[in-house]
């Protein structure tokens, strides 16, 4: 009926309680207990890592998700990076978080899925590297020509140190070669290459170095694709040539290498020219060099001759000079006696026609002038004289003065 209290159904028997934390630890413990570790599949979100670098995320699919946790010691044994919306495969146990009472997947260890986790963390690399410019050409250095010491980092197992040894004696034995043995595979090996990389470069004792190893398995290799190899490489104070495997491989040293060799073989190849080439070069270019010398010679004696050719005797220059001076000079003579001549004709009529209209002339044919004294004017007109004036009379030679005593 409504309203009335409901009784227990066994009276008799005690009454049992759980705390919460009680709870949590039946259904933890039955947990772990009852699931065995299990492959998951799923898709990360929420990811991240907080400063005690576990990692926290979400393991979803289309359907469902499960928190998930990946503790600082697991996380440093992947060789890729986890990202949001990356799919993996994960191995863990679940249990349950007692403070929160979350359902939660213990993480041990992960895997991309569809691609090797090698191939994934050699992928991110890569492209984090190449953002920072560590790819770049223009950081790039040109290899020395012919230098005198090479350094090796290596193993001193491998057949690609005395293939290198080989090519280099081959090439130009005089050239010193300083090796830094080092683990090229294994644990702790890009830490070795990374410290051989950086004490030939400080040590300032050679001029180019090849870091490199013979073939093998991404695996192998795996060491040329660490961060800290790619850093010693590119922080190199001298020319690095990277030497990795066999022609088809790629690792990240070959990339941040000033130069990538196909083999290691082929490293020394390029690390120094081949003594016999340098040798027939050389006298190569002595053979042209001789041969424009001769055929410059050759055009300087023609030059030469044509001058000689040209060039005539200088006393008979000097005699062709005098007779062309005597004839200028005698010419010059005729002409300006020719000159001369018709200026004095030309003086002589010039004159006959002054002297025709000269006074002077008049006089000779005895006529007078005569000129009223003190004015000294002439007189043309008797009506400009009186009486007892004074004249001076000019003659054809002489004169005289008259006082005029009549007027007509």
């Amino acid at each position: 009926m409504k309203g009335e209290a409901r009784l227990p159904l066994f009276p008799d028997e005690p009454r049992a309680f759980l705390t919460v934390s009680e709870l949590s630890e039946i259904v933890k413990g039955t947990l772990e207990r009852e699931l065995d570790a299990f492959w998951v599949v799923g898709e990360i979100s929420n990811f991240r890592v907080p400063p005690s670098g576990h990692f926290y995320f979400t393991l979803k699919d289309d359907k469902s998700q499960i928190a998930a946790v990946m503790f600082r010691r697991q996380g440093l044994t992947l060789s890729f990076q986890p990202e949001n919306g990356m799919e993996v495969l994960c191995l863990g146990r679940v249990s349950l978080y007692s403070v929160r009472g979350d359902l939660q997947l213990y993480v041990e260890t992960m895997e991309p899925r569809g691609q090797g986790a090698l191939f994934l963390a050699f992928e991110q690399l890569k492209r984090r590297l190449g953002e920072e410019g560590l790819f770049a050409a223009e950081r790039k250095r040109p290899l020395p020509f012919l230098p005198g010491s090479i350094g090796i980092v290596t193993s001193l197992k491998g057949a690609a140190l005395r293939d290198m040894l080989r090519m280099l004696s081959d090439r130009f034995p005089e050239r010193r070669v300083i090796i830094r043995p080092v683990k090229v595979q294994g644990e702790g090996a890009a830490l070795e290459i990374a410290e051989g990389i950086t004490e030939l470069g400080r040590s300032g004792m050679v001029e180019v170095m090849i870091v490199g190893r013979g073939g093998g398995s991404l695996e192998d290799l795996w060491a040329f694709n660490e961060e800290v190899v790619a850093r010693a490489i590119c922080a190199s104070p001298v020319p690095v040539i990277s030497a990795v495997g066999h022609e088809v491989d790629f690792t990240i040293a070959d990339f941040v290498a000033d130069c990538r060799a196909p083999t290691p073989t082929a490293a020394a190849e390029m690390a120094v020219p081949r003594r016999e080439d340098l040798v027939e070069q050389i006298e190569g270019l002595e053979s042209r060099l001789l041969r424009e010398i001769q055929a410059r010679l050759e055009a300087k004696r023609e030059e030469w001759g044509g001058l000689v050719r040209r060039l005539v005797d200088p006393r008979r220059r000097l005699r062709e000079n005098q007779m062309r001076l005597d004839d200028l000079s005698l010419n010059l003579w005729r002409r300006f006696q020719d000159r001369f001549e018709r200026l004095k004709d030309r003086l002589i009529h010039g004159a006959a026609r002054l002297g025709g209209l000269s006074p002077l002339a008049v006089l000779e044919r005895g006529y007078s002038i005569a000129h009223k004294m003190p004015e000294e004017l002439i007189v043309k007109d008797s009506a400009s004289v009186r009486v007892g004036d004074l004249l001076r009379i000019t003659f054809a030679r002489g004169k005289s003065l008259c006082r005029v005593e009549e007027k007509e």
